[in-house]
This record gives C-alpha cells, structure tokens and sequence, in this order.
C-alpha cells in the first residue's frame, strides 16, 4: 500500500492505437495495489503526419474512437464502484499540434462526460521522437528547442484541457543523457518558463510522469528544474501519472515522486471531476 495512496491520472488500456491492455485488467491492477481512485486517460491525436506505427511496422491509429470510449467506461465506472467502491474517473489524453488547436478546442463541451483532460505535445516537425528515425542525421539540441518551440504555440492557443503532460516528453527518447544530473536543460530554461507561463495564465497545470523512470531514466516529467522553475511561478496545480500502458506500471513509483515534490515545496496534488480540480494534501 503506497503512503500516499494518490490516484493515477495518466493511464492507457486497448482504446489507445499504442495499447492492448483490457480495462479489467488496469482495474484489477490498481485494486491489488490498493489505489481506490483513477482516471483513464487513451490517446487522441488527431490528424498524425507521418507513418504511425508499432514496433513490427504495422500502421496504428491514434484517434480515439471516442462513441464507444465514454459509454464503456461509464458502464465500468458504475459497476466497480458498486462492487469495489473504487471513483474511476473519465479523461482524455489529447495530443495537440498547431494544426488542431482550433479543432479540438470545444472537445470537453461536446463531451461533457469528460472529467479530466492531459494536453500533450507527442508531434515535432511532423513526427514523433519515438521513433529512432526521428533523430537520424539530425541535430538533437535543434530538435529539443523545435520540441519546445511546438510546446509554447499550443499552450499559447489551446485551453481546453487541465495538466499539461509529460512536459519534456522528448528527453525520453533523445540522446541526452538519462540522469538528471547529467543533462543539460539549461539551454531551454527560457522558452520553457515561457511555456510555463502560458500554461499558468489560462489556469492550468502541469503532471508529474514516471513513466521514464521504467525507461531508462532516473528522473521524472519535468526535469527537477522544471518543476523548480513552475513552483517558482506560482504553479499549484499538480497530478501524477505513471503513462502506463500495462498493467504492472501502475502508480509507478508515485511515493518516491511525492516525496520530491514535497522536497521542492508542493503541498498539494490534484484530482479532476467534472473538469474541476479538487486539492489533496502531499
């Protein structure tokens, strides 16, 4: 049992186009580990550029067939609560790009089942640094200022989300170094409190992600620095997620993230119903 007990907010199961984990499965998962509360949060990206696919080649899609999304997790929400009393939580992780800041920006309006919204950047320069030839032949310090270049345009122009994700999403799969102490964020320390800035003057947040930490990495979304640099600014608003796609990452190593945030200053962690945040004691 974590000492914490925080619900993981950043959770994929079999409607992502990267994901086959059954929803019973997640739920199973979170219960034998003794969470009584989290938001499932599948992929939307709409209108991917590029070759989008799995690690054997086969094309995958990341729209998210959102129709048959909501009325299955209400049917879920409804049945572990009476039987587990377990709070599942509905979100949505949007991956936003210039191109469909416009389009998706009325997307918790036309689905107000919704209870939570991650923005994310997953896109630069029309592809995604998942993929090893994303990199190839390429300059990597232009290709993190390109990331963050992106970044700042979405956060300047869509609102309609609550956290925004995995901030520096790109250091997951660079050639940057994967110890904290050892990368060098320096350089993008000004567009990112640029970033920041956007992020906090519509009201919104950002998530602690330990999905790098089974990686490769030894450090969370955002660098240390950047969760210095937002707590610096005034940001409260603040989730955890693991980002897994299987059953095992659940809440991965939340108590030992909670701990850095408390060891920076945050007192508080965020939950979201209804696209309203509620504030938990650290």
């Amino acid at each position: 049992m974590s000492k914490y007990n925080i619900p993981d907010y950043h959770l994929h199961t079999l409607f992502s186009g990267d994901c086959e984990t059954p929803l019973e499965d997640i739920i199973s998962s979170a219960l034998d580990k003794g969470l009584t509360s989290m938001c499932i949060t599948d992929h939307n990206d709409l209108e991917l550029p590029g070759n989008p696919h799995d690690d054997d080649g086969n094309p995958i899609s990341f729209d998210l067939d959102i129709d048959s999304y909501i009325p299955r997790l209400l049917s879920l929400k409804q049945e572990v609560l009476e039987k587990y009393n377990f709070d599942l939580r509905i979100g949505v992780e949007q991956g936003a790009m210039p191109s469909t800041c416009e389009k998706l920006k009325n997307y918790s309006n036309e689905h107000p089942e919704l209870d939570f919204i991650i923005c994310s950047t997953h896109i630069v320069d029309d592809m995604d640094p998942y993929y090893p030839e994303f990199w190839e032949g390429r300059d990597p310090a232009k290709c993190y200022l390109s990331y963050f270049e992106t970044t700042l345009y979405n956060a300047e122009h869509f609102d309609d989300y609550n956290v925004y994700g995995h901030l520096d999403y790109i250091l997951r799969y660079g050639p940057c170094p994967k110890k904290k102490d050892l990368v060098d964020i320096k350089p993008y320390m000004e567009i990112i409190e640029a970033i920041l800035k956007a992020i906090l003057d519509h009201g919104k947040g950002i998530e602690i992600n330990t999905g790098s930490l089974y990686r490769g990495m030894d450090y969370s979304h955002p660098h240390t620095e950047v969760l210095k640099l937002y707590k610096e600014l005034g940001g409260e608003i603040l989730t955890f997620g693991s980002d897994a796609h299987d059953s095992i990452h659940i809440a991965h190593q939340f108590d030992a993230a909670a701990d850095m945030a408390k060891s920076l200053g945050f007192k508080y962690y965020c939950t979201f119903k209804n696209m309203k945040p509620d504030h938990h004691n650290l």
